[in-house]
């Protein structure tokens, strides 16, 4: 076994092999896989094999179509048949719910290039003989789905990656790691050490273990997973005599079933409601070539589902039954990339689809090693997306909750309850009393709405019960004031005396003088969109930054990744120790007024000032700024301070007709001003140009600061998008997210982010598309449900286009 290498990949399973692989293709040759037994000794071996390129995610659904292309590369480069069967695939919808939700993934992958057909019940039968149509309602077609041979697969990435220079090791198991202070690490295994400089976890169902190795508790459980595969079946026979072709693979979301060919019979394989983790605390090492006690009445109600379904399987004798464990994240997406805190760790682990994702999984962290950066936006299964609540027996309940609910719809007003509550602040039960009906980010309790009484979230595509409460919400800031919690948003201090010069480097905008805020992006090397902030200067040695509360963690690793070495600057996340509320809207000077004894008019106290002040009895911080668009201040105070402060706001507004408001009124309200959002208008697939932030962006400052090359590039050639606001003529539903826009009936562009402005009393849709045709005002026309809606640009924000409300 050598002594160096530059990279050591944990794990020889198909995600480590794919990792080793791209290394070696992007030119890193001196890397070695470790692995304790064989490869594919962990959930590899006994997995299905299935493989599709649709995804929820667009931006994940690429790497899953990058995934299944890739096959026949690896095929004939490594000369191990790798067993491709593209079959086509079937996604069957048993209700109308259903049905309307198989549309929205139509739509979705109009603009991503897929080509996909929506299929009535009787069209799906006639190309899947096996299922019953009267049990369902209808089904999309997807010519890009089958399946593939774990162990070729799995040896054609690790063949592939030995003709071009990687070194594997078999039977050598990683007893621990430890990082010397050049920030390399000693790789300790029962066949001796090795030095690296990078270190890969792609440990499987070991992962936990090799994150505890270095002081990490990865949010990764495995869970028992069965299925089954039938004798030889006349029926499939027939099909494949008569026609000439496999049975397509075919996923029942109804029934929580999917199934496939299987030699002359079917597998198929369940996400059971009567699910099971397995191993929950630790993984035992001299686990391997084994499978768990069969249990087929735990899974009993879902194959009766779909026996009934699918009534040829009535007939068919059972040949065998695997149940093995698979991992999972919380969400059920990959953890993937640098570990924020530790040099040179990375995680590729939790990739439960890893035939689908395990080489965009490959591509993307070698890009990361290679270049610093991914190359494409994978926050969706950055480890980063995480932060330190995600607690073992947090993992635990989200996980099974994920796990029975793989199939199940997530409608876009629905909020899971598992692991909830477990973030709270101090007016939680005051705003709960008042009605909130709470959200869950990155673990913190949100109010969403306030609900009158006897009035639920009704789960829906479709407008639902919080509609007219949350358009009186938007109305009530518009017309007087409203209050808000904002303790959900990332609070982080900057302090130092190099504290100013390094965010200078670090941030795209100009950095405020003391007592002023202001807005910035923040670029990667490529010039693109990593984050967007409000920037306070407190007393030149202190800032406080405000950013998207879920990129706490990918923000803070950024941040640390790029701090002097000299110590002058520390940055610190303040989590809840800083919580706050913000007051809205016209009156919302009134109110402040009567608790301070300081003049709040617009000239001492101009928009984007910021300063450290007393409300009534209790210390804060405010600024004049708003997300509303209108009049507004944002008040932070520590913990202990916020019931006062919210009693004696709501006290004050009293006269003033105060109302409490949540973040769908608050969507409401920015969808007016065009204001765009973190992870959805701003993230790292757009530049500043195109996202309409240009004017953010201090290209005549002296600081060389990050992405300043690409984003003069950017100015001069002009990009490819631009972010435009439609007003769509929608019924009685609004646009969520990845809806294709349409011109003339042609597919241009995507939404990012919309519904209904309530103020306004219009449908609005967000999304970027091509700056040819950026300009064009009508002719538009958006696909909501499965319907195409005409929809028309407008070029100025619904409400106070000039800006005047919220600086005056």
């Amino acid at each position: 076994m050598k002594s160096h290498a530059r990279v050591v990949v944990i794990g020889g399973g198909v995600v480590g092999c794919s990792v080793l692989y791209h290394l070696t293709k992007f030119g890193w040759t001196d890397v070695v896989l470790l692995e304790r037994s064989e490869l594919t000794s962990g959930s590899t071996w006994h997995a299905a094999g299935g493989i599709h390129t649709i995804n929820g995610d667009p931006n994940v659904a690429k790497l899953q179509k990058y995934t299944v292309e890739l096959y026949k590369e690896i095929e004939e480069y490594s000369g191990q048949d790798v067993g491709l069967h593209l079959t086509s695939g079937l996604m069957l919808a048993a209700t109308q719910q259903r049905f309307e939700w198989l549309k929205s993934v139509l739509a979705k992958g109009k603009y991503a290039g897929m080509d996909a057909e929506l299929l009535t019940a009787k069209e799906a039968a006639d190309m899947m003989p096996l299922l019953d149509p009267s049990h369902f309602v209808g089904a999309v077609y997807d010519p890009n789905e089958g399946h593939v041979d774990p162990y070729g697969v799995t040896h054609a990435y690790a063949k592939s990656a030995k003709k071009n220079g990687a070194e594997i090791y078999l039977h050598t198991r990683v007893e621990d790691l430890v990082q010397l202070e050049d920030g390399t690490w000693r790789v300790l295994t029962d066949k001796g050490e090795i030095r690296a400089e990078h270190i890969v976890n792609a440990g499987g169902l070991w992962a936990r273990e090799v994150g505890r190795m270095v002081g990490l508790e990865l949010p990764v459980l495995a869970m028992e997973h069965m299925y089954l595969i039938t004798e030889d079946m006349p029926e499939v026979i027939e099909y494949n005599q008569r026609s000439g072709k496999e049975i397509q693979h075919c996923v029942d979301f109804d029934g929580e079933i999917y199934l496939r060919q299987e030699r002359n019979g079917m597998l198929m394989g369940t996400y059971e409601k009567a699910c099971r983790p397995w191993s929950p605390l630790s993984t035992p090492w001299d686990f391997g070539h084994e499978l768990l006690a069969e249990d087929l009445e735990r899974i009993a109600p879902e194959l009766e589902v779909g026996f009934r379904h699918f009534p040829a399987f009535n007939k068919a004798g059972i040949k065998k039954i695997i149940n093995g464990p698979f991992t999972f994240s919380p969400d059920g997406n990959p953890l993937v990339g640098p570990v924020r805190g530790m040099t040179n760790y990375w995680s590729a682990c939790a990739v439960m689809a890893g035939f689908s994702q395990g080489g965009g999984v490959g591509l993307a962290l070698a890009n990361w090693m290679i270049n610093g950066d991914p190359g494409f936006d994978v926050f969706a299964m950055d480890v980063s997306r995480y932060g330190d609540y995600a607690t073992l027996a947090y993992t635990n309940a989200k996980v099974r909750e994920n796990y029975t609910r793989r199939f199940s719809i997530r409608f876009p007003n629905e909020e899971l309850p598992a692991a909830r509550p477990l973030l709270t602040t101090p007016i939680y039960d005051k705003l709960k009393a008042a009605g909130a009906v709470f959200g869950a980010s990155y673990g913190l309790e949100t109010p969403l709405w306030f609900a009158p009484e006897g009035v639920e979230d009704k789960f829906s595509w479709r407008r639902s019960t919080d509609f007219d409460s949350v358009g009186a919400e938007a109305k009530a800031v518009r017309a007087g004031v409203g209050l808000m919690e904002t303790s959900g948003y990332a609070k982080y201090s900057v302090s130092g005396d190099g504290a100013r010069e390094w965010l200078d480097t670090l941030l795209a905008g100009r950095i405020p003088p003391t007592g002023r805020m202001a807005l910035t992006p923040m670029l990667n090397e490529a010039g693109k969109l990593i984050g967007d902030f409000t920037v306070a200067n407190l007393d030149e040695e202190e800032f406080l930054v405000i950013g998207s509360g879920i990129a706490e963690e990918y923000h803070m690793r950024w941040f640390e990744q790029h701090l002097p070495d000299d110590g002058s600057v520390e940055v610190s996340p303040l989590g809840l120790g800083l919580v706050g509320l913000s007051i809205a809207g016209p009156k919302a000077r009134d109110v402040l007024a009567k608790l301070t004894h300081l003049d709040m008019s617009d000239s001492e106290f101009p928009f984007m000032d910021i300063r450290e002040m007393d409300i009534g009895m209790a210390q804060a911080i405010v600024g004049r700024v708003s997300y509303t668009g209108d009049l507004g201040y944002e008040i932070w105070m520590r913990p202990e301070y916020q019931r006062y402060l919210f009693d004696a706001i709501m006290d004050a507004g009293a006269e003033f007709g105060i109302s409490l408001f949540g973040a769908r009124a608050l969507n409401s309200l920015r969808l007016e001003k065009s204001f765009g959002s973190w992870s959805r208008e701003y993230r790292p697939l757009y530049g500043p140009l195109e996202a309409g932030l240009s004017r953010f962006v201090a290209l005549g400052k002296e600081a060389d600061f990050i992405g300043k090359e690409a984003a003069l590039k950017e100015k001069a050639e002009g990009g490819s998008l631009r972010l435009r606001t439609f007003v769509v003529s929608a019924r009685d539903a609004d646009v969520i997210g990845d809806e294709p826009i349409f011109l003339n009936g042609e597919v241009k562009g995507w939404v990012t982010s919309g519904g209904f402005a309530h103020p306004s009393g219009v449908s609005v849709a967000i999304g970027y598309v091509p700056k040819e045709v950026a300009d064009e005002i009508d002719g538009w026309s958006i696909e909501i449900l499965g319907e195409e809606l005409p929809a028309r640009l407008q070029p100025q924000p619904l409400f106070d286009a000039n800006g005047s409300r919220m600086r005056s």
